[in-house]
């Protein structure tokens, strides 16, 4: 049955209210919906459409999280104002770049206005700080134009490729930019790993799983006992520079050195090192060992960031291996190499380097002008040091016992084994009875813990202390 062209003609004004009901309906559910809410909060404050909207990003290693934190928190206050924070929900946000999840809540409401995220950053070894882990907060730039600063911290499930992230909205890229710029400089004010002792890698310390706070050594020239005249020569090669920086630098003088202390294990060079990391109180200090050496990268750009500072390489054969050797001249030499050239050499940044085989060393670290300049070798202590080794281990002891005949016994020993000998004559002691307030060591449990390591039993535990 055909229609008359009149009803055709109703059929499509009825069409046509319908198609304008429809679209009424879709722009009232968008207005109500939580997603146009994200963005109407953030296109609101910024007075533009969502299309005009510009992002200019910055990105800091995970273990920069703290600073970047309270460079945000500096620069909301120096804009005034309370602060008010907000968030995002919706799968995988944390995933998603943040241009990313406004487009999607704009195209289907995948995500809508939340809570602020928020998580604990190590600040030191013993103390930690709530930052913001996901938020965004409307603020103004320097010349007063609204804008949007956004931070996201890093994933751990990422590891070493995580990052902390700052992101600036604004209604032009040169607003952005600015207030980029002036948050990037106020994180480097406020620093959190300035003047810390850190080391790259896990430990029993607060931390993240890179980069960890240690606390700092307390350590006097009397408790390196070392032969007569090596700790003043290292004190002035390193520790002189240091407090003469400012002249040396208006004499056109270089300030980096490099520091290579070498010996038989047990001997001292790791105490040394935490010796220059207790004197050098002002001084920030990067260490690495084992696996951690792979970021000596990142530790040297640390460490050119938080001039004065010192980077300890603890047993920098393993990966500084001469390349005319066997499994020599891997990557990481050339990484260290790189790191120690790259820094200036009025950089006031000092590299201390351990070895336990300094003729396995690669000639071109050893022997370049700029890179060491200055080898310590620290050797297995003489009769005095020996003698000074047991009173210093036995300070928190009352040593009542003839030092003669031990000092003479164990000559050729290190000062790790006197150390361990010291605790063994001490825990003989404690389990024979002693009482008081303090322990007293006298000569039979010298001599008993002395036999004990001397057993053929302990000849493993002998080598391991380096005797």
């Amino acid at each position: 049955m055909g229609i008359t062209d009149e009803e055709r003609t109703l059929a499509r004004g009825l069409a046509g209210d319908l198609r304008k009901i429809v679209r009424a309906a879709a722009v009232v559910v968008d207005e109500d919906s939580p997603a146009e809410e994200l963005i109407g909060k953030i296109t609101g404050h910024l007075g533009v459409e969502f299309r005009q909207v510009v992002l200019v990003a910055q990105e800091f290693p995970p273990w920069e999280h703290g600073c970047v934190h309270r460079g945000v928190e500096a620069y909301l206050a120096e804009r005034g104002g309370r602060a008010e924070w907000f968030g995002a929900t919706g799968a995988n946000r944390t995933n998603e770049e943040l241009t990313g999840i406004l487009s999607a809540a704009r195209r289907h409401g995948g995500f809508e206005l939340g809570a602020v995220d928020m998580a604990t950053v190590a600040t030191g070894p013993e103390s930690a700080e709530e930052v913001i882990q996901f938020g965004l907060v409307a603020t103004t730039a320097p010349d007063g134009s609204p804008a949007i600063v956004a931070v996201r911290g890093p994933i751990a499930q990422h590891g070493p490729s995580a990052v902390s992230r700052v992101e600036v909205l604004a209604a032009d890229r040169d607003t952005a930019g600015a207030i980029r710029d002036r948050i990037d400089h106020l994180a480097r004010v406020h620093d959190v790993l300035r003047g810390q002792v850190l080391a790259f890698g896990s430990s029993e310390y607060r931390g993240n799983e890179l980069l960890t706070f240690l606390p700092r050594p307390d350590l006097s020239a009397e408790q390196v006992v070392l032969p007569a005249g090596v700790l003043p020569a290292i004190e002035d090669h390193i520790v002189g520079i240091a407090e003469h920086a400012d002249r040396l630098r208006r004499a056109g003088q270089h300030l980096k050195r490099g520091l290579l202390l070498h010996g038989p294990p047990g001997t001292g060079k790791t105490h040394t090192v935490r010796y220059l990391m207790s004197r050098l109180s002002g001084s920030t200090v990067i260490i690495l060992t084992g696996a951690a050496m792979r970021f000596i990268g990142k530790a040297a750009e640390l460490a050119r960031r938080l001039q004065p500072s010192i980077l300890a390489v603890e047993d920098v054969d393993l990966v500084a291996e001469d390349r005319t050797m066997p499994g020599g001249g891997g990557a990481l030499l050339f990484s260290l190499l790189d790191a120690m050239d790259g820094i200036g050499a009025d950089a006031d940044v000092t590299f201390v380097l351990t070895t336990n085989r300094p003729e396995a060393l690669e000639a071109a670290l050893r022997d370049r002008p700029g890179r060491v300049d200055l080898a310590v070798e620290i050797p297995r202590p003489d009769a005095e040091g020996r003698r000074k080794l047991i009173e210093l281990y036995a300070r928190g002891v009352e040593l009542r016992a003839d030092l003669e005949p031990v000092v003479a016994a164990t000559d050729g020993v290190t000062a790790s084994f006197i150390k361990e000998l010291l605790r063994r004559a001490v825990l003989h002691e404690v389990r024979a009875g002693a009482d008081g307030d303090r322990v007293r060591v006298g000569d039979k449990a010298l001599t008993t813990a002395f036999r004990d390591m001397q057993d053929s039993r302990n000849s493993l535990t002998r080598s391991l202390l380096g005797s």
